[in-house]
């Protein structure tokens, strides 16, 4: 099935939009027609690109409130406005929780919880000032609701995103609508070194595959559109239907 959404005139800022699922989101808002910034630590090779398009890169460690501020308020004054935020940057290493440092912690709750609210609250203000409103996207993960071992740090600062999420709906609605992306196995670049071509693990989801970078990218697409101009403070799960049970994965003799 085709679908295509227009983002024509409209200016969107990808937190983490280099690489893997963000350089993918940026990619398809500007295929959509979109004016798009991405931000990171470190400056890319090259820019997310697409229809003759590149987007705008711009340093920051978001997991600085001051620098996350910056951040928004340059890419708006970059852009002329700024429609949709979506808040892709995140991740983390697996850590034994009974091992690990106080410092790990801290900086995974900061990356995953605390720079979404850093970037939010700035573009919140922009939003608001704005007649259209605006659009927050927060890319979640199912670590949030399902936690895996070794991801103790992860999984709660996920599982705080996502309340922060319907909390912000709550308070910045009617102008501004937030919404939350529950992510499943994605078959990025960067886990294929550890999943192969996701073929074994795509036989324990009920779509029967990893999902791919697009599938996220096309879920923000719907969600800052007018498509979604009534969905605000919502969780929509992309994850193909989530990882069956292993107790009916037993072959039965």
């Amino acid at each position: 099935m085709n679908a295509s959404v227009d983002f024509g005139g409209r200016a969107v800022l990808v937190t983490g939009g280099t690489k893997g699922i963000g350089a993918v989101i940026a990619r398809a808002f500007l295929a959509a027609g979109a004016r798009v910034t991405v931000c990171a630590r470190n400056e890319p090779r090259t820019p997310p690109s697409a229809g003759g398009r590149a987007a705008h890169f711009l340093p920051a460690d978001i997991r600085d409130p001051a620098q996350a501020a910056e951040l928004v308020e340059r890419a708006a004054g970059l852009m002329g406005r700024l429609d949709v935020l979506v808040n892709n940057a995140g991740g983390s290493p697996d850590a034994d929780a009974a091992t690990v440092s106080p410092r790990f912690v801290e900086r995974i709750v900061q990356l995953n919880l605390l720079a979404p609210f850093y970037a939010a609250q700035p573009a919140n203000k922009i939003m608001q000032a704005q007649e259209t409103g605006g659009s927050i996207i927060n890319i979640g993960s199912v670590s949030g609701v399902d936690p895996q071992p070794r991801t103790a740090a992860y999984s709660a600062a996920k599982a705080g995103l996502r309340m922060l999420s319907q909390a912000l709906a709550l308070e910045w609605g009617p102008k501004v609508r937030v919404n939350h992306v529950t992510v499943g196995l994605v078959l990025t670049e960067a886990a294929a070194s550890y999943y192969g071509d996701g073929g074994a693990l795509g036989e324990i989801i009920p779509m029967g595959r990893m999902g791919s970078p697009q599938d996220v990218a096309n879920t923000c697409l719907y969600l800052a559109s007018d498509l979604a101009s009534y969905v605000t403070g919502a969780d929509l799960p992309v994850h193909g239907g989530g990882e069956i049970p292993a107790r009916h994965m037993v072959t039965k003799g």
